[in-house]
Protein backbone atom coordinates (compact mmCIF):
# COMPACT_ATOMS: atom_id res chain seq x y z
CA UNK A 1 0.00 0.00 0.00
CA UNK A 2 1.06 3.76 -1.14
CA UNK A 3 0.17 6.11 1.74
CA UNK A 4 1.11 10.03 1.53
CA UNK A 5 2.73 11.22 4.35
CA UNK A 6 1.53 15.01 5.72
CA UNK A 7 3.41 17.46 7.45
CA UNK A 8 7.07 15.70 6.62
CA UNK A 9 9.72 15.86 4.44
CA UNK A 10 9.07 12.04 3.18
CA UNK A 11 7.37 12.20 0.21
CA UNK A 12 5.34 8.75 0.61
CA UNK A 13 5.77 5.51 2.40
CA UNK A 14 4.97 1.68 1.19
CA UNK A 15 3.92 -0.51 3.74
CA UNK A 16 3.61 -3.59 2.90
CA UNK A 17 1.75 -6.04 5.67
CA UNK A 18 0.56 -9.64 6.26
CA UNK A 19 -1.72 -9.88 8.60
CA UNK A 20 -0.54 -8.31 11.62
CA UNK A 21 3.34 -8.45 10.39
CA UNK A 22 5.09 -5.70 8.95
CA UNK A 23 7.08 -7.08 5.99
CA UNK A 24 8.56 -4.39 4.28
CA UNK A 25 8.23 -0.34 4.53
CA UNK A 26 10.10 1.83 2.15
CA UNK A 27 10.33 5.75 2.34
CA UNK A 28 10.84 7.80 -0.55
CA UNK A 29 12.07 11.55 0.22
CA UNK A 30 13.26 12.22 4.26
CA UNK A 31 15.90 11.88 5.78
CA UNK A 32 17.51 8.72 4.60
CA UNK A 33 19.29 7.69 7.54
CA UNK A 34 16.74 8.33 9.56
CA UNK A 35 13.84 6.41 7.52
CA UNK A 36 16.02 3.54 6.25
CA UNK A 37 16.62 2.86 10.47
CA UNK A 38 13.00 3.21 10.91
CA UNK A 39 12.08 0.60 8.08
CA UNK A 40 14.31 -2.12 9.33
CA UNK A 41 13.90 -1.65 12.57
CA UNK A 42 9.90 -2.29 11.80
CA UNK A 43 10.43 -5.15 9.59
CA UNK A 44 9.13 -8.18 11.18
CA UNK A 45 7.22 -6.37 13.94
CA UNK A 46 3.79 -6.96 14.54
CA UNK A 47 1.61 -3.66 13.46
CA UNK A 48 0.10 -3.07 16.71
CA UNK A 49 3.37 -3.37 18.55
CA UNK A 50 5.06 -0.71 16.14
CA UNK A 51 2.06 1.82 16.22
CA UNK A 52 2.39 1.63 19.69
CA UNK A 53 5.91 2.58 19.98
CA UNK A 54 5.90 5.37 16.78
CA UNK A 55 3.00 7.09 17.24
CA UNK A 56 2.87 10.37 18.26
CA UNK A 57 6.53 11.41 18.16
CA UNK A 58 7.60 14.83 16.67
CA UNK A 59 10.15 16.14 14.25
CA UNK A 60 11.55 19.25 15.79
CA UNK A 61 8.80 22.01 15.77
CA UNK A 62 6.58 19.95 13.63
CA UNK A 63 3.61 18.33 15.41
CA UNK A 64 4.38 15.03 13.57
CA UNK A 65 7.58 13.00 11.96
CA UNK A 66 8.55 9.82 9.74
CA UNK A 67 7.56 7.57 12.20
CA UNK A 68 4.43 9.28 13.31
CA UNK A 69 3.17 8.99 9.46
CA UNK A 70 4.36 5.81 9.34
CA UNK A 71 1.81 4.68 12.26
CA UNK A 72 -0.86 6.51 9.94
CA UNK A 73 -0.37 4.44 7.59
CA UNK A 74 0.17 1.60 9.18
CA UNK A 75 -3.43 1.84 10.71
CA UNK A 76 -4.81 2.79 7.27
CA UNK A 77 -3.14 -0.72 5.82
CA UNK A 78 -4.98 -2.48 8.80
CA UNK A 79 -7.92 -1.44 8.55
CA UNK A 80 -8.45 -2.07 4.58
Amino acid sequence: MDYKPSGVCSQLIRVDVDGDIIKNVEFVGGCAGNTQGIASLVKGMNVHDAISRIEGITCGFKSTSCPDQLAQALKKAIAE
